[in-house]
């Protein structure tokens, strides 16, 4: 019987693949293997404990893993090959499904939570649709940790200054990388659309045209790759940081997304009558009720922090508005079959599949409890009072304690999550900053 994935290598003389899958903080892992190899077996694996590191490389404690340290079974999904357009060689990759020897999925794995988000949803007829916008800032290289970032040299041969939001010239000074990061993406079947300027220097925004949940964590995951391969190729950095520069506004992934229901195709949140249906408020209701629980996807790092503070274009409260940029939850004036409504509260440097899942898990539980939401923010929500975990501590307190996010995304998944991140927070806070050697070294 003809293997499609090995028919579709063959035709493109592919001599490598890179077989990967997401860790908890979106870090791809995996094993590139020659493509003989790949024919003959089509299955890898790789210890459990691959995807439990911290974004330092280290893991949670020793009473939260399995102390065999057992092997998964990794499987791919055909969906998820495409070419490497910046290999040398001719390169193919493969995002793996990860597996018990048993057959069980191994549900602390990121792509494993999503489908199991999705399956619920599924379950009472629904499709969720999501459409990411992804912020980032192009930076001088700086192989120096201790050294601040700066933006890159553009055309002109000078760096960048000033505000410079929507400018055309701004993104024009970039325009090769641009050029590569397009061709890479098409080369990738990533469904990429509008490219903008946004405020800060160097800050860039691309938008992903909506789809499956599934589909678009995927091109992210590749996305937030392929950008940073294209900058290195130009001598810059591209970083996903969630605030990389202390005089620069944050970077966040925007996700817009709405439920339709799968027999009709109908969109939920909009009644017969183009009216906003109880649905559109339930899910309102289940983002400002649940998303508070569940910060760490949505600021997983000490660094997102830092991006949720006042009037600086992020948000500090889940608030909802119509077509209010200040609330945490936006409704974008549209037609009443795309009524949609845009969570801004995550950070771009959120794994996708995580933050994904907890954003359609808050909606789920709204529209199944049938959650009411507040009435729509008219003002400036900036004005009043953060209403987000104001501590890392806080936050996994808050994560743990979720019982109704837990059901969702699942228990032992959680546990591990906040495990992790707790042993991640505690390594950060043993780091000195530059900051308390220069004001507290000699003053206190």
């Amino acid at each position: 019987m003809a293997n499609p994935i090995l028919e579709w290598m063959r035709d493109r003389r592919i001599t490598e693949v890179e077989c990967i899958l997401p860790d908890m903080a979106g870090v791809a892992r995996g094993k590139i293997i020659p493509k003989e190899k790949f024919a003959s077996d089509q299955e890898m694996r790789l210890p459990e404990v691959a995807l439990l590191q911290t974004v330092t490389g280290d893991y949670p404690d020793a009473h939260m893993l399995d102390l065999t340290d057992p092997d998964m079974v990794l499987r791919p999904d055909p969906a998820t090959l495409r070419v490497v357009p910046w290999a040398t060689d001719p390169t193919a990759q493969l995002i793996f499904d990860c597996f018990r020897s048993d057959g069980q999925v191994v549900d602390v794995a990121p792509r494993n939570v999503l489908k199991r988000v999705l399956a619920l949803y599924a379950e009472q007829g629904w499709a969720p649709v999501l459409a990411p916008e992804m912020e980032f800032y192009l930076v001088a290289p700086n192989p120096d940790p201790d050294v601040p970032l700066a933006p890159p040299i553009g055309r002109t041969g000078r760096t960048e200054f000033g505000r410079r939001s929507y400018a055309i010239d701004a993104v024009n000074e970039f325009d090769p990388l641009f050029e590569d990061i397009y061709d890479y993406c098409d080369a990738q079947g990533l469904g990429i659309d509008t490219l903008i300027h946004e405020i800060g220097a160097c800050q860039m925004e691309i938008n992903f045209v909506h789809g499956d949940p599934l589909d678009l964590a995927d091109q992210v995951f590749l996305f937030k790759r392929t950008v940073r391969e294209a900058a290195f190729r130009h001598q810059m950095y591209a970083t996903f940081m969630a605030k990389p520069m202390e005089s620069e506004p944050g970077s966040a992934m925007h996700m817009h997304q709405s439920v339709r229901e799968v027999k009709t195709g109908r969109n939920l949140f909009t009644l017969p009558d183009g009216k906003p249906s109880p649905a559109f408020f339930h899910y309102l209701g289940g983002l400002q009720t649940f998303l508070p629980q569940g910060m760490p996807f949505f600021a997983p790092y000490v660094n997102s922090l830092r991006r949720l503070s006042r009037y600086t274009a992020a948000p500090i409260n889940v608030q909802w508005g119509y077509d209010n940029r200040t609330v945490g939850f936006r409704v974008p004036h549209s037609s009443p079959e795309n009524r949609r409504i845009e969570n801004r509260v995550a950070g771009v440097d959120v794994n996708p599949y995580l933050a994904m899942a907890a954003t359609l898990a808050c909606g789920y539980l709204g529209m199944v409890r049938r959650i009411d939401c507040t009435e729509p923010m008219q003002s400036n929500a900036y004005e009043l009072p953060y209403q987000f975990p104001a501590s890392t501590d806080d936050a996994l307190e808050m994560l743990s304690g979720s019982e109704a996010l837990a059901s969702v995304l699942g228990r032992r998944f959680v546990d591990m999550y906040v495990a992790l991140k707790q042993k991640e927070f505690a390594e950060y806070f043993r780091v000195i900053s530059p900051w308390e050697r220069k004001f507290l070294l000699l003053h206190v």
